[in-house]
């Protein structure tokens, strides 16, 4: 009867732990927490906030990460830009350079005259 006795409890509390782990197993990954999706606007800043690489300042430039005086220099010697992916092309910056701020600039063109 002892033995009969042990035996239920030993079942009885294995029961009990695989029922708790599946839920504390359930419940963590039912949970996780996954990284909100980046909207547009969080990751690119608006138009008015980009940097005109035509009409930029020297210290504007260097500004950048990645951009230092000499970077600075070489952007304002090879103006004007019609894309700011000139600055790719005309090796004026290495592209892993450039990765680092072509969310934060743009190249505006100035207005036709008639």
């Amino acid at each position: 009867m002892t033995m009969l006795r042990s035996f239920s409890r030993l079942v009885l509390a294995l029961a009990l732990t695989l029922s708790l782990a599946s839920s504390a197993f359930s419940q963590a990954t039912s949970t996780s927490s996954k990284p909100a999706p980046k909207t547009p606007a969080a990751t690119a800043p608006a138009t008015s906030d980009k940097l005109d690489i035509n009409t930029a300042t020297k210290d504007q430039l260097d500004a950048l990460p990645g951009i230092g005086a000499a970077y600075s220099q070489k952007i304002i010697d090879n103006r004007p830009y019609k894309t700011k992916t000139d600055l790719v092309n005309k090796k004026v910056l290495p592209q892993a350079t450039y990765n680092k701020i072509k969310d934060q600039i743009i190249a505006k063109q100035p207005p036709k005259s008639k």
